[in-house]
């Protein structure tokens, strides 16, 4: 409607201009004699323009004239084509201007622009495998999401254009939350293009959403095979696939097949953390401490994890605190200094009830890094020295405002998570969980650190509530170790 107003408004300012103009050239006095066939004609200014105008028009026609008979002599002589190439050559013009106009509309974001030059350039160009596109996105702009779609459906007729259809109706079901029917066009779009990086991605998210690990590693390998993927990055995620997979088989109760799966996934990434406790937790099962040991050692020094040392607790569920501290120094020896560390061995002589060697054992961390678990272990050790219950409280108090430490965060969306997955609860990204410190503190312990059930030999009550961190450390103040 505004585009409408604006050409009226233009329409009458230029007639107004024109009678403007040709009152003040009949008030000019003057002429000109034209001599023509030795007649003389005399010409006001008023008659001199319109001359001009007809001499310009008489030539525009003449040479359009001298074309159309150029196409005609062409006809005679054979080219049976000569005549309509002629006008169709006007009716391209067009049809390009409008396309082109169409185009320009839609970046500027003109929506109902860009529909009106493709409607006019589809009229002239009779080429929908141009004008059906701009058709279809023009109409995705304004909202119309369902001529969108049919103009998408009718690209699906040409094999030059059923890609282009096929990934737009996709988009489309994505943004309207059917998953399950974008992945089917996903699968469809990666079998007409198997090197397209979107579709690629695509893909391998709503796999990795559906669980579809199998598939997911297809799909994978094809990114590698194209050289959208660098080697080592398709390694940690064939990794984190595997390692799904393995957990799928085992709650189907393949323990021996989960195994397999595990140690594969540890195999192609040793220092994915979840994959490392999987295997060792399968070798255990087989009764070989040595690679469980191994695998965990491996895993522990490059990211130490409060679960990696509860994995390595249990290749000996059953030594004595002394015997277990004696077993984790060649576990901890190449990351002393790790904040982990410190923990993990402040826990281990707090259950042996060297409570001095435990405050030592965590060093400077209540200076530099007070965490909440820092502070709890320092209640546990106050405790155990025989402090006045209202030392120990002090310390669980400000454990209840501390940082809680590292947390699997999503790279991409920040969200933290209670334990690893595949993929962000969040943002549904793949592969993008990391264990590191939150940039938000108030985030509660995950279940994973929790104090000293694993790593002291005791059996795990259930889990409670992480946010609960007063009843925790009320249950380490309240409980002497053993």
């Amino acid at each position: 409607m505004l585009w409408s107003l604006t050409k009226i408004i233009a329409f009458v300012l230029l007639v107004t201009a024109l009678t403007y103009g040709g009152t003040q050239l009949m008030e000019v006095d003057g002429g000109t004699t034209v001599d023509v066939a030795g007649q003389e004609f005399t010409l006001s200014p008023l008659e001199m323009v319109f001359a001009l105008v007809a001499l310009v028009v008489a030539v525009w026609l003449g040479l359009k004239l001298m074309a159309l008979l150029v196409a005609t002599f062409k006809f005679l002589n054979g080219d049976e084509t000569a005549i309509s190439r002629y006008f169709d050559r006007n009716r391209e013009r067009k049809g390009y201007e409008a396309l082109s106009e169409g185009m320009m509309a839609l970046a500027s974001g003109e929506g109902h622009l860009a529909m009106t030059k493709a409607a006019r350039a589809d009229k002239y160009l009779k080429q929908p495998q141009l004008t059906n596109l701009l058709t279809a996105q023009a109409a995705e702009m304004t909202g119309d999401r369902k001529t969108a779609e049919e103009t998408y459906k009718k690209l699906l007729a040409d094999d030059k254009t059923r890609f282009v259809g096929v990934r737009g109706i996709m988009k489309q079901k994505l943004a309207e939350g059917d998953t399950d029917t974008a992945m089917a066009l996903a699968q469809k779009a990666f079998a007409l293009k198997p090197k397209h990086e979107e579709t690629q991605d695509v893909l391998l998210r709503l796999q990795a959403e559906k669980s579809d690990w199998e598939g997911a590693r297809k799909t994978l390998g094809a990114k590698l095979k194209s050289g959208s993927l660098p080697r080592d990055v398709h390694k940690r995620r064939d990794a984190v696939l595997a390692l799904s997979q393995a957990r799928d088989i085992l709650d189907e109760g393949k323990t021996i097949e989960a195994r397999e799966a595990a140690i594969e996934a540890n195999r192609l990434s040793p220092d994915l953390i979840p994959a490392a406790i999987m295997a060792a937790r399968g070798y255990i099962g087989e009764g070989n401490a040595r690679y469980a040991t191994r695998v965990l050692t491996k895993a522990w020094n490059a990211q130490p994890h409060p679960d990696i040392a509860a994995a390595f607790a249990e290749i000996v569920p059953d030594e004595t605190p002394d015997a277990r501290i004696k077993r984790f120094t060649t576990l901890t020896k190449a990351t002393a200094d790790n904040p982990e560390t410190k923990m993990l061995m402040a826990e281990l002589q707090i259950s042996a009830e060297d409570f001095p060697a435990a405050k030592r054992a965590l060093g400077d961390l209540v200076e530099k890094q007070p965490t909440a678990r820092v502070l709890t272990l320092m209640a546990a050790i106050e405790r155990g020295e025989g402090a006045d219950d209202s030392v120990v409280r002090g310390w669980l108090t400000k454990a209840l405002t501390a940082p809680r430490g590292p947390q699997w965060i999503c790279d991409k969306c920040q969200h933290i998570h209670a334990t690893w997955a595949p993929t962000c609860g969040n943002c549904g990204a793949f592969d993008t969980l990391a264990w590191k410190t939150p940039p938000i503190s108030e985030v509660a312990m995950p279940a994973g650190t929790e104090m000293l059930p694993l790593i002291v030999g005791r059996a795990a009550d259930a889990a409670l509530p992480s946010t609960q961190v007063v009843e925790e450390a009320e249950i380490v103040a309240g409980e002497p170790p053993k």
